[in-house]
């Protein structure tokens, strides 16, 4: 079904917990039609919703009220607004899919709620709940970490500048507004709240510099909260950490990001090979180059970066294997089949030293870990920390130490002591 439906829910008899709360009706806009969503209580305020419909995920900080609810076989979240801000958020972040942006999927918007007794509700923007994903605070659920804080600023400001790339101008850039997926040691982050957002064809320097600005503020708030709760839960710090270092290096990250990814460079025409140097910075930083103007002034060269678009790992790993992984798993598997055509299949083509690493060390990993583990990461990030795990074994070992060896010790000693991050309770 293409574009939004608005969809009147006629007046009908209903128990307490039914659709549209003994009568009324509700309206839903939504590019999916699931008539499971009928099911929900509308009738009824958010914070009013029956245990047996909502879900108890760890949500982050929000001026809202907002619930997960199981909607079928999917989990939802359901933000509580006002209609023009609910529509504008559904539009904003439909746009957002359709560019490839990493953010939350949009399911509808929900208005004309009424209670049993006529009373105006708020409107309901509905988004899918992403599978895997921690608001920041989840994360530190055992107190904070001066390591990890640095790992969520850096996916932060990588976030900030690939919605600044898409023309996304954010207005409210913060840890909460953000949700995070463990990526391969590091994290991916995803933009969880685009009601105050705006997309334009291209963001001037001072919409990106204000919104910089007060992902800053923001940060730095964020983290005085964090260790303030840390203390008053008696949790020891074991490395300080200073919450305004902590926004500095956001701004700093963000800065020499968007500078590598979209300064103008000049060089001697003998320099030629520092075109291709360019482009091969930032294919390690995981961008592709799609576009780039390159002039000839006075025999010098201007090279500029036009349009620079993410994942370009990624991007490769599912070309090789048809996996769909976040930016660092995919940096980390594809050195991994690197690794095998050098050392066993030297000569042969990628995409066949792809195929045979899948055979020979993805699929067995994934078939050793049983289903109700699976459940604890996403499988790249397993298949990634058996990797990890093989090799820390082998060097404890001497020796190198056999993958399905690896995965049950793995399994055994750190897998089975993880929450469920698919859906956290």
């Amino acid at each position: 079904m293409k574009g939004p439906l608005s969809t009147p829910v006629p007046p009908a008899p209903q128990d307490e917990h039914g659709p549209a709360g003994g009568g009324g009706r509700v309206s839903i806009q939504t590019a999916f039609l699931d008539p499971v969503l009928l099911e929900l209580p509308w009738h009824l305020p958010l914070e009013q919703w029956p245990d047996d419909v909502l879900v108890a995920f760890p949500r982050g900080l929000s001026r809202h009220v907002v619930r997960f609810a199981r909607a079928g076989e999917k989990v939802v979240a359901i933000k509580e607004t006002v209609p023009h801000y609910a529509r504008h958020e559904y539009a904003t972040l439909r746009r957002l899919q359709r560019m490839g942006a990493p953010s939350v999927v949009p399911d509808s918007v929900v208005t004309d709620r009424f209670t049993p007794e006529g009373e105006a509700l708020p409107a309901a923007l509905v988004t899918d709940h992403l599978s895997f994903s921690l608001p920041y605070r989840a994360i530190f659920s055992a107190g904070p970490s001066a390591q990890t804080v640095i790992l969520l600023v850096d996916a932060l400001a990588s976030l900030i500048v690939q919605m600044h790339l898409s023309g996304f101008y954010w207005g409210d850039v913060s840890l909460s507004n953000t949700l995070f997926r463990r990526d391969a040691g590091a994290f991916a982050a995803y933009l969880v709240d685009a009601e105050t957002g705006e997309i334009h064809p291209a963001l001037s320097r001072g919409q990106r510099e204000y919104d910089i600005e007060l992902a800053r503020t923001n940060v730095a708030g964020e983290i005085m909260d964090l260790l303030a709760g840390a203390a008053e839960e008696g949790h020891e710090l074991e490395d300080p950490i200073d919450p305004f270092e902590v926004s500095d290096r956001l701004v700093a990250s963000y800065t020499s990001l968007w500078s590598e990814l979209m300064d103008e460079e000049s060089f001697s025409m003998d320099e030629r090979w520092r075109v291709v140097e360019r482009v091969r910075r930032l294919n390690e930083l995981g961008f592709d180059v799609e576009e780039a103007s390159m002039d000839t002034v006075d025999g010098r060269i201007r090279l500029r970066p036009q349009v620079v678009e993410p994942g370009h790992h990624t991007r490769r790993l599912q070309r090789l294997t048809g996996l769909r992984t976040h930016e660092n798993q995919a940096r980390r598997l594809l050195t991994d089949i690197d690794q095998l055509g050098q050392t066993l299949y030297p000569g042969l083509p990628d995409d066949l030293v792809a195929q045979l690493w899948m055979r020979e060390v993805f699929s067995p990993i994934m078939e050793a870990v049983t289903p109700p583990m699976r459940r604890k990461l996403e499988p790249a990030e397993i298949v990634h920390e058996v990797l990890e795990h093989r090799w820390f074994m082998s060097e404890r070992a001497g020796k190198d130490v056999p993958t399905l060896a690896a995965v049950e010790d793995y399994v055994a000693s750190q897998l089975a002591q993880r929450p469920d991050e698919r859906e956290i309770f």
